[in-house]
């Protein structure tokens, strides 16, 4: 096979195994920069909006590189603050009980708790030993994020500025939106302690410690950092619980859950704890003791936020709605009311209302004579004065040596602090002031049979003329026994005895008896012109019980500190000396018997057992009075208008007499009848007329008897 050309043909396989060429090492691509291109620059607009636009830059810069420099330099103060406060406080043990005045807790008879004064602390309780149902009602109220925050929340504030301003308030004014962290800062005055110097009293120091300005908010929050660095969320709550206010003078937990329920704070149920946490917003508004349905409304809306916020299961909630708390028999009793005023007052101030420590008084208050008292006082108000009517009223009902077991100062019978007729009021006691003019007769030795004749009678005033003292019926009633004349209440008897036996010794024998106010010095003084307070007459009555023997009220049988149980003191009254002798004093209680079973004290008779007693009526009715007693207890009982408005149709025999009635009905509910210890006068014999000799009919002769035709004839022709 010819080649053209010469050349030899390479086949198709010698291309297929023909050696590569060989070729040169690539080189290394070149890598591209890391540095990200720049973007390119916007056209710089030009004009005027670009010329706003360069200084809103610049501006903008400025205010950055000022600001976080700024920022900066307000960190560390705040920091630096913080860190100072922090050093300042205590263990978190020691601010548990930040009261500045202790507590009074008074005690009835029988050592039951009855009444509270002071700032009451029950005592201490944690995060932990309270009930968790009043925990989280507290939690749920106050501060949901109170376990998520760092001690302030910004969010709250503002939410608070707003609803402030929606109002129409100042932003700070009203809602605070203060977590628990810095309501307890606030509470703690922000470490100031309260300085007698720097302030005039301790209510101004509080005052000045609940202020809202932006300088004590910043000092506020400052404080709460600094407790949120030094103590766990627990132990602030703890600090809380035990220093929160919740009203009644109740200061703490376990003080309002004693206070409100007579239960510790441990014990509360979930619509006790919701009462409690309701509370807190407005203590003296919303306490229960104060208005317990709008207590209870509130409680209802705190039980809709647990529920809402977890603490509480539907079934939980229902039942708590269903059963709303209630305040203690104690608590409805509204502290004691008058009777614990009076004990109050009347004992040292400093054991007593400026007392620094924790007292307690164990007192001579029976309360089942308390309720019996009040229970009498409403059921005559209710059935037997008008409506409207604002005449009041005062009970009190003690022992024969002058323990008080009962005091009623007003119609209004759950009330503290109020006006008490029964030891403030000072009225003219009319007739109930007799019974001294005659005890210092019998004392004299004059019995109650002894006569005086009732008929008009004058006496020259020197230096107000003549003055003639008249009966209440207007009439004369010639001559009558001592007991008649103080049965009847008959003025001038009264009068003429005590000019009799002498004025001074009448002023004498009553102030003995225990009557301290100012006694009138002219004959007037027998009608009991003087004025007195029905604690004074109702003790001096005591005194003709107990067999003529001053007594001095009293309330308090001893006074000791909390925790010991030696007394600091003990009981300031009781009985005195002898006033008058026991003869006179039995004889006395007789006459005072007649008042009541025949005279004008009828409406006072008991049922089931002897009682003693006079009434009393002042001029124009402006005052009415009842006092009395039977073998076991002494009552008295005033009924007038605060303003001395004549009372309409009312004497002491009637209204007073049937309040002294149904009270001491009530009050020996159970108590064997014991006669009282009064003498047994026989009544005075009444002059029987002398039997006249009688003419013996003469004889006639028996012709005369025979004849008896002859004899009418001798009659008719007047012979015989």
């Amino acid at each position: 096979m010819s080649n053209s050309g010469g050349k030899k043909t390479r086949l198709v396989a010698d291309k297929r195994t023909r050696p590569a060429k060989k070729t040169a090492a690539p080189k290394r691509a070149k890598t591209p920069s890391r540095r990200r291109p720049r973007k390119p620059r916007p056209p710089r607009r030009g004009g005027i909006s670009g010329f706003f636009l360069a200084i809103l830059r610049w501006i903008w810069r400025v205010i950055w590189g000022i600001g976080w420099r700024v920022g900066f330099i307000v960190a560390m103060i705040i920091g630096l603050a913080t860190a100072y406060v922090y050093s300042t406080l205590p263990e978190a043990t020691a601010l548990l009980d930040g009261r500045s005045k202790g507590s009074v807790t008074l005690m009835d008879r029988e050592g039951d708790v009855f009444a509270w004064r002071g700032d009451q602390f029950g005592g201490a309780v944690t995060a932990d030993t309270v009930s968790r149902h009043l925990r989280n009602a507290v939690v749920a109220t106050e501060d949901k994020r109170f376990y998520r925050h760092f001690g302030i929340s910004p969010r709250g504030v503002a939410s608070a500025i707003r609803i402030n301003l929606r109002e129409g308030r100042g932003p700070l004014q009203g809602h605070g939106g203060s977590t628990i962290t810095q309501q307890t800062a606030k509470l703690l005055c922000l470490g100031v302690e309260y300085d007698k110097d720097q302030w005039k009293s301790e209510r101004d120091y509080v005052q000045d410690c609940r202020r809202t300005t932006i300088l004590r908010k910043a000092k506020e929050a400052i404080f709460a950092l600094a407790m949120e660095a030094k103590y766990s969320k627990d132990q602030i709550l703890s600090i809380y619980l035990n220093r929160a206010y919740f009203g009644g003078g109740a200061y703490g937990a376990e003080a309002a859950a004693e206070r409100f329920f007579g239960k510790s704070a441990t014990a509360v149920d979930a619509s006790e704890g919701a009462m409690l946490a309701g509370v807190l917003t407005a203590p003296t508004r919303l306490a229960p003791t104060n208005d317990l349905k709008r207590s209870q409304d509130r409680a209802a809306t705190i039980l809709r936020l647990m529920f809402d916020q977890g603490y509480l299961t539907s079934d939980e909630l229902r039942a708590a709605q269903a059963n709303p708390a209630t305040l203690s028999e104690a608590a409805q009793r509204q502290a004691g009311g008058y009777f614990a005023d009076w004990v109050m007052d009347s004992g040292p101030d400093f054991f007593t209302r400026d007392t620094t420590e924790d007292v307690i008084l164990r007192t001579t208050l029976d309360q089942r004579i308390q309720r019996a008292a009040e229970e009498a006082m409403d059921f005559i108000f209710e059935n037997k004065v008008r409506d409207g009517s604002k005449a009041q009223a005062a009970i009190v009902v003690m022992s024969a040596d002058g323990a008080v077991r009962a005091m009623v100062g007003g119609r209004e019978t759950k009330v503290s602090g109020a006006f008490n007729r029964a030891t403030q009021a000072k009225r003219q006691t009319g007739s109930s002031f007799k019974p001294f003019v005659y005890a210092t007769a019998l004392e004299l030795g004059h019995s109650p049979n002894d006569t005086v004749v009732d008929e008009a009678y004058c006496l020259n005033i020197p230096g107000s003329g003549e003055w003639c003292p008249v009966n209440y019926d207007r009439r004369f009633h010639g001559r009558v026994t001592l007991t008649e004349a103080l049965q009847k209440s008959y003025n001038i008897p009264a009068v003429k005895i005590s000019e009799s036996v002498g004025r001074d010794l009448v002023r004498k024998v009553a102030s003995d008896f225990g009557i301290e106010s100012d006694l009138a010095a002219g004959p007037a003084l027998a009608l009991g012109a003087s004025e007195s307070s029905l604690l004074e007459m109702t003790g001096a009555y005591a005194g003709i019980l107990n067999g003529g023997s001053s007594v001095t009220p009293y309330g308090l049988i001893d006074l000791r500190l909390l925790g010991e149980n030696e007394p600091l003191m003990g009981t300031t009254g009781g009985i005195g000396e002898r006033v008058i002798n026991e003869k006179a004093a039995r004889e006395l209680i007789y006459m005072m018997n007649k008042v009541v079973t025949s005279g004008t004290g009828q409406r006072a008779a008991l049922p089931d057992r002897e009682a003693a007693g006079k009434t009393g009526t002042t001029q124009a009715a402006r005052d009415a009075w009842f006092l009395g007693f039977t073998a076991d207890y002494v009552a008295g009982v005033w009924m007038g208008y605060d303003d001395n408005t004549p009372l309409t149709e009312v004497t002491g025999g009637g209204l007073p007499a049937e309040i002294w009635r149904e009270t001491m009905i009530r009050v020996h509910e159970g108590v064997p009848p014991t006669p009282l210890p009064m003498a047994k006068v026989e009544p005075p014999r009444q002059a029987q007329p002398q039997p006249q000799p009688q003419q013996q009919p003469r004889r006639q002769p028996q012709r005369q008897r025979d004849r008896p035709i002859e004899n009418i004839l001798r009659q008719l022709l007047g012979l015989d």
